[in-house]
């Protein structure tokens, strides 16, 4: 049996690649890369038993809201910012 295994150098390999092509790659990515590297500083710096509230989208697109608060365990989920915050001054309302 004979293996004809042929290696490719890279300058065999042609990219075709349209400038604005690669810019918006080179964009998206440093955009990424900013964006995780903002995520990885805010948790680093974040108080573990301040209330956290973030803004998700579903999978169909829709906006809604997510609060937690670790000092009692309790979290919350709306699709309206108005609810998230009248939970927040149940919560702290004592």
């Amino acid at each position: 049996m004979n293996n004809n295994i042929k290696c490719l150098q890279t300058e065999d390999i042609e990219i075709n690649c349209s400038p604005s092509l690669q810019k918006k790659f080179h964009s998206n990515f440093w955009k990424y890369l900013y964006m995780i590297w903002e995520n990885f500083v805010k948790n680093l710096l974040a108080d573990p038993n301040e209330l956290q509230v973030w803004q998700k989208v579903d999978r169909h697109g829709n906006i809604y809201w997510q609060a937690y608060d670790p000092a009692t365990g309790k979290s919350f989920s709306s699709g309206s910012e108005t609810d998230v915050s009248m939970w927040i001054e149940q919560v702290y309302r004592y």
